[in-house]
């Protein structure tokens, strides 16, 4: 009864997930305002492109586009998805029928969720934790303060994170599974892309801000203020129409470098003329 208890991840599968955990501590080692750790993701993803698409060139080109898109998650929670996705893509290279797009779906619908839940914990809890111990040591000159605080948050971080990227492995591929033999795997891609358009819907409501100054006087001698009548008409609405117009200038393949400058050039003139 104990040996069915065991993880049922193979010996094959623990090294290619131990190559993910070593190659996962790069996570913020490309960190870009563009894509966050979007490249940091795709490299910890290199082994299991490498060996899933092996001889597949087209394949592996297409997954590390695919791992290269934006991402950003809490360190601690990440490898979960790591896990999962890389099921995900041992999938894809087997099955013919697999969608690839379901796998950025998951990533978009999962990372905020975790993001929260990480962020609660370790940056919330654990380091306040950490820090409540090993400040006061370091304020007496103790070289026991640093030292504890890093044992402190380091440990169970470094365990959460290699059991997270198990977990996410061994129950991605079990539920491939069970999902395309019940047939409801497309129906769960589309609920997955839904909740990951609301979710950077969201981050892009909370991250872009932006407001103009203009007011006119009218006949009566009151002032109308511009920005009271675009919040009546919708809250949010300039970040939105800005993001939608950096995004259609992503599609049409701008540079990313003249949307910065042209960002910052924008703000420059209409500081200049009063619009903001």
């Amino acid at each position: 009864m104990k040996a069915n208890k065991k993880s049922t991840i193979s010996q094959e599968d623990k090294k290619l997930l131990n190559k993910i955990f070593r190659n996962s501590w790069f996570l913020f080692s490309s960190f870009t305002m563009v894509k966050m750790q979007g490249y940091g993701y795709e490299y910890a993803m290199l082994p299991v492109i490498d060996q899933f698409y092996k001889e597949d060139a087209e394949g592996k080109k297409q997954a590390m586009v695919r791992h290269s898109s934006f991402f950003n998650c809490t360190y601690e929670t990440a490898p979960f998805i790591m896990g999962i996705t890389a099921a995900m893509e041992k999938e894809n290279s087997r099955n013919n029928k697999f969608d690839p797009e379901s796998i950025n779906a998951i990533k978009a619908s999962l990372m905020g969720p975790l993001s929260g839940i990480g962020d609660s914990i370790f940056w919330g809890t654990v380091r306040l934790i950490a820090a409540g111990i090993g400040i006061p040591l370091g304020m007496q000159g103790n070289i026991l303060g640093p030292i504890f605080f890093l044992l402190i948050y380091h440990i169970p971080s470094i365990f959460t994170r290699y059991k997270l990227l198990q977990i996410g492995y061994a129950s991605g591929e079990s539920f491939l599974k069970t999902a395309f033999q019940s047939g409801v795997f497309s129906s769960i891609t589309n609920s997955a892309t839904t909740v990951g358009m609301i979710m950077i819907g969201a981050m892009t409501a909370s991250s872009v801000t932006i407001t103009t100054a203009l007011k006119f006087k009218m006949g009566s001698g009151e002032k109308l203020v511009l920005q009271t009548i675009l919040n009546n008409i919708m809250p949010g609405l300039l970040p939105l129409l800005l993001t939608l117009g950096i995004f259609l200038l992503i599609r049409k393949k701008t540079k990313i470098i003249y949307l910065l400058f042209g960002i910052i050039l924008f703000g420059i003139l209409g500081a200049f003329v009063g619009f903001f």
